[in-house]
């Protein structure tokens, strides 16, 4: 039914975004296997800084023209919305100041995407790319800032003129081009490789696989589940219908997958610093401490979720907010009181299902990690249970707008035919 309302001949624009949609992730495809002619010598293992990879569709590790991807932005995105919270009082007053302080805040947040993605290119520059020219450098570093300036204006014109965010469509599709690499890692090591016997490893092979089957069914799950709060408008009179009732949504993660994506990238600074400065003792520091292979830097890596699916949930869904919100509109909770009752009763449900949301995330994220390390997988495998995360949930998403848009085309298109008929 869906797939015949979009190809319906009404629905001819709405196809139009779909293949405008699909066309700068072509190009995005194709950036990504171009890579710098000059870079001499490509790096191998890549550690816990496989995430970057694994976003720029494989570009980091062949050193290719879009390799940091959209990362840079991801940083500075996480560094305006920390300094939101009563940190710089500027920021705060353009975060009060509604739609017109978000265009401020977003173009300021794309200043320091590109600042942070010369930044970055530089030192994946000197420490990956096998040169020492410095002439070479400038122009590796130049070329990986211009690869993440277009991929930043890509990503602003698929959600402009396509279909869905674009930013997370990008990172969406640098996932799946590096899917079947893991799964052709995995059972390279589990099966192929010896380490294990040829029925040990089959059967590991099948457990890795269910996981993930496992990882898709509950992100469907989550990311569709909600708790519904009833509410009650004050101003409609009592009549046969009797008082309008809706209901306040709240979904169980509504955070989505960003704290997975703002704590991967967060805990890849250290170990980026380290290999810049090349010192040995707090590179090996790092690995031994913060990268996920180790329990403190898997516990790290746990607590940085938590902590954000935190602050994302009330960044997005401000219980005051929306007290003030329903307060406007003349609705109300059935046996609350509103103002600071509302507000504490939101929060209360708020927190709770924060908690349930950021351990789901924990577990989706945590699963994969785990499992390699007692089947010795590589460090690409320990991020995949993160990337299905992500391709899920922005898939969830990208499909609910898709149908929001062929549902609202066809209450137009109701309207109008009812219109032609009274006309008549």
């Amino acid at each position: 039914m869906f797939f015949k309302q979009l190809f319906n001949r009404s629905n001819k624009d709405l196809r139009k975004r779909i293949y405008f949609t699909l066309f700068c992730l072509g190009i995005f495809s194709i950036g990504s296997a171009i890579t710098v002619p000059w870079a001499k010598t490509l790096y191998e293992e890549l550690g816990f800084l496989e995430i970057f990879n694994l976003m720029s569709g494989g570009g980091l590790k062949s050193f290719s023209i879009f390799a940091l991807g959209v990362s840079p932005y991801i940083t500075a995105q996480i560094i305006t919305q920390l300094l939101q919270m009563d940190i710089i009082p500027y920021f705060k007053e353009l975060k009060d100041e509604g739609y017109t302080g978000k265009q401020k805040i977003n173009k300021i947040t794309r200043y320091l995407g590109i600042l942070f993605a010369f930044i970055q290119g530089y030192i994946f520059t000197i420490v990956y790319s096998g040169t020492n020219d410095w002439m070479t450098i400038l122009k590796t570093t130049v070329v990986l800032t211009a690869g993440t300036s277009l991929l930043l204006w890509i990503g602003d014109e698929i959600t402009k003129y396509g279909i869905g965010n674009g930013l997370s469509l990008l990172i969406m599709a640098g996932i799946l081009q590096s899917m079947p690499d893991i799964f052709v890692s995995a059972f390279k090591d589990l099966v192929t490789s010896g380490t294990f016997k040829t029925g040990v490893g089959i059967a590991l092979f099948a457990a890795f696989i269910v996981i993930y089957l496992l990882i898709i069914v509950g992100v469907i799950w989550v990311q569709l589940a909600e708790r519904r709060i009833p509410i009650q408008y004050a101003n409609r009179s009592s009549s046969a219908y009797g008082k309008k009732q809706n209901y306040l949504p709240v979904k169980i993660n509504s955070a989505g997958v960003i704290p997975v994506i703002f704590a991967s990238t967060l805990i890849t600074i250290p170990v980026t610093i380290v290999n810049l400065l090349k010192k040995q003792k707090a590179i090996d520091f790092v690995n031994k401490y913060i990268t996920n292979t180790s329990l403190t830097g898997f516990i790290l890596y746990i607590a940085l979720i938590m902590f954000f699916g935190y602050f994302y949930t009330f960044l997005q869904m401000n219980p005051e907010e929306m007290s003030k919100n329903l307060n406007k509109s003349g609705a109300y909770i059935p046996g609350v009181r509103p103002g600071n009752d509302t507000i504490e009763y939101v929060s209360n449900i708020l927190g709770k299902l924060t908690i349930v949301g950021s351990l789901f995330l924990v577990i989706i994220a945590g699963l994969p990690i785990i499992f390699s390390k007692f089947s010795g997988l590589s460090s690409s495998v320990t991020i995949g249970g993160t990337g299905l995360l992500i391709v899920v949930g922005v898939a969830i998403e990208t499909y609910k707008q898709l149908e929001s848009s062929l549902i609202s085309r066809s209450h137009r298109k109701g309207i109008v035919r009812r219109w032609w008929i009274l006309y008549l």
